[in-house]
């Protein structure tokens, strides 16, 4: 097969090192004892050691001996097993996320190290990630009796998690669920009744126990997601002497995917026997009917969230890695500009560097997202500063939407440039660019779809705090290119950035013209593209952020440097971004001034021809 682990880990460092302020995390109670900046390379380079040598290998095993459901049960690859064990118990997994342990890392730099770890396998990764989640929940919500019960060996990678939302009549649309639970003698425990589909991890033959973080309206409460409740629902039950019994959950099916394909995808039925229980999360409130799962969920959901648009851009970083190989090796064709110097390696051809180009640079502006994104949730997190706090939270909260949804949406047609750099070697799955289209496409599913992404982003983050928490965010990029515009040879590119930041504040006035003329069908229409947009401006600002800094590095060293040709490749990959990429901004904010109604007039019948 051709799976091929094949990370650079330098523009990680980068980012960490000399990007981010990342002592500020480092000082902080939980870290200041155990990391600092220095401590980084060492980090980066034993989760890449054990990213190519320890979970690489495995990569094949998921398309060779993919997931299988026989006679009930659900089996997955052999080395998945033993890598899943591997781990958690070293401490790579969920472990890291115990509020009460020491040592642990920061989000920010964990989820760099994700990063690599999840290229490795892209397939064996959501086991790991889905646990941590779930473990999370019971971690915040949880009572201490659930908390002893369940994360011990939900950390050591003797049992694993899931979330279970989905169902065959509800699936964006959580609020209609018909999953119910129903009192017992014990206030703390529910009969549960109810069947979910599309469920990551949701069973397999790597642990001893599944515990399924369950959202169900209880019997009585309100429709909509202001009945839903949150519930831990284990494949086995666990009495209080440890042991384990049945209960009554049944895996149905696993679904035949597209990628991904050492990743079971499951479909469950609980309490088909009326025996299933679980344990109620915080409480419900029976006099009004409400309960508090859909805001617990969000909790993961919006970590989740993040996760996901790293999985995106790991799967897309590592295809092209293995495309620059490539394109350095094959011969193929001669330079129109220098036809007589013979034939030449593909990487010289115009075509084939902006197929890398447009990769490496939006990329570079997606990991920067991503990271920022997670060094705020850090900060909100650690912060003792109550105002500070709330000025890193309502910063990811702006972020996340585009966190998750712009690197998932770009990876699918960056990795169809980089299959087509290849040639039609990228067709065949002798080579690592068809597994990654396969495996990436789930991501813009995922979390809620780039749409839900979008009108989030819309309809609640521009709105947000009356909507001066998405001002702050534009109001930072204004400063930085007041600050910045003079910075020598890349003025254009701040010019460039200065006229991406009007059009996007044209596009916010637009939408404001139609709720005000109540042409609201107009918002869904570009909803996405604002997002796109959205991305766009944001990373365009962390490009240029990135490359003063490699202005001034360059500046310190001459080009025999071994870093030379990184930094120079940062500021050129700046300067692809905000002249060939970032022009869709005002694209599209002519796009929003022409309120085309097409889209709205399509009636269904006319898709029939």
């Amino acid at each position: 097969m051709a799976a091929n682990y094949a990370y650079n880990t330098r523009d990680i460092k980068f980012a960490l090192k000399e990007w981010l302020p990342i002592e500020n995390i480092f000082a902080y109670d939980k870290f200041k004892d155990y990391y600092s900046k220095d401590d980084l390379d060492i980090i980066i380079d034993q989760a890449n050691k054990i990213a190519a040598e320890v979970i690489g290998p495995t990569n094949d095993d998921g398309e060779i001996t993919p997931v299988y459901f026989e006679n009930g049960k659900v089996h997955i690859p052999e080395s998945f097993k033993r890598l899943y064990k591997y781990i958690q118990e070293n401490g790579w997994g969920t472990s890291n996320f115990d509020e009460e342990a020491e040592g642990t890392l920061p989000y920010t730099v964990y989820l760099a190290l994700s990063e690599m770890m999840a290229a490795a396998n892209p397939a064996f990764f959501p086991y790991v990630a889905l646990t941590t989640g779930a473990a999370g929940l019971i971690q915040s919500f949880g009572d201490d009796n659930l908390k002893k019960l369940f994360l011990p060996p939900m950390r050591d990678g003797t049992w694993s998690g899931t979330m279970c939302l989905t169902e065959a009549t509800a699936g964006s649309d959580v609020g209609d669920i018909l999953s119910k639970a129903y009192p017992t003698d014990d206030p703390c425990i529910y009969k549960i009744k109810g069947s979910k589909i599309f469920i990551t991890g949701g069973d397999g033959d790597h642990v001893e126990n599944i515990i399924h973080l369950f959202l169900a309206r209880i019997d009585g409460a309100k429709p909509g997601v202001k009945g839903i409740s949150l519930f831990v629902v284990p494949k086995y039950w666990v009495n209080e002497d440890g042991t384990l019994e049945p209960n009554d959950v049944e895996t149905t099916g696993i679904e035949h995917k597209l990628g991904l394909k050492g990743s079971s995808t499951a479909a469950l039925a609980f309490g088909d026997n009326g025996q299933c229980r679980g344990w109620l999360l915080g409480s419900y409130n029976s006099a009004t009917g409400q309960g508090q799962g859909m805001a617990q969920m969000f909790k993961m959901m919006n970590e989740e969230r993040v996760n996901t648009g790293m999985l995106a851009v790991s799967v897309n970083a590592n295809a092209y890695w293995n495309t620059v190989s490539y394109c350095q090796e094959r011969i193929q064709g001669r330079l129109l500009t220098n036809p007589k110097a013979g034939r030449t390696q593909i990487i010289n051809h115009e075509d084939v560097k902006r197929m890398l180009l447009v990769n490496k640079a939006t990329i570079g502006a997606c990991r920067a997202i991503l990271l920022k994104t997670a060094y705020y949730l850090d900060i909100k997190h650690y912060e003792p500063d109550l105002e500070r706090k709330k000025w890193a939270g309502s910063k990811a909260e702006c972020l996340i939407p585009i966190a998750k949804a712009y690197p998932t949406d770009e990876a699918w047609q960056l990795i169809g440039e980089l299959i087509q750099a290849y040639g039609g070697y990228g067709y065949c799955e002798d080579y690592p660019v068809a597994q990654a289209a396969r495996d990436v496409k789930i991501y813009s599913i995922w979390e809620g779809t780039s749409y839900i992404q979008s009108m989030d982003l819309v309809g609640r983050k521009w709105t947000m705090n009356k909507g001066a928490a998405f001002a702050a965010l534009l109001k930072e990029i204004e400063d930085f290119i007041v600050q910045n515009q003079r910075t020598s040879g890349l003025e254009k590119e701040f010019t460039v950035l200065e006229k991406a930041l009007a059009s996007y504040r044209t596009i916010q006035k637009t939408v404001s013209d139609f709720q005000e003329y109540k042409h609201f069908g107009l918002i869904p229409t570009f909803a996405r593209r604002i997002l796109t947009a959205t991305g766009q401006l944001y990373g365009s600002y962390c490009l240029l952020e990135q490359a003063i800094i490699a202005k001034k590095r360059l500046e310190q060293i001459d080009n025999q440097h071994f870093d030379y040709n990184f930094y120079k490749g940062k500021i050129i990959s700046a300067r692809y971004f905000l002249n060939n990429i970032v022009p869709n901004i005002w694209s599209v904010a002519e796009m929003l001034q022409g309120g085309d109604t097409s889209v709205i007039d399509a009636t269904p019948d006319i898709f029939q021809y």
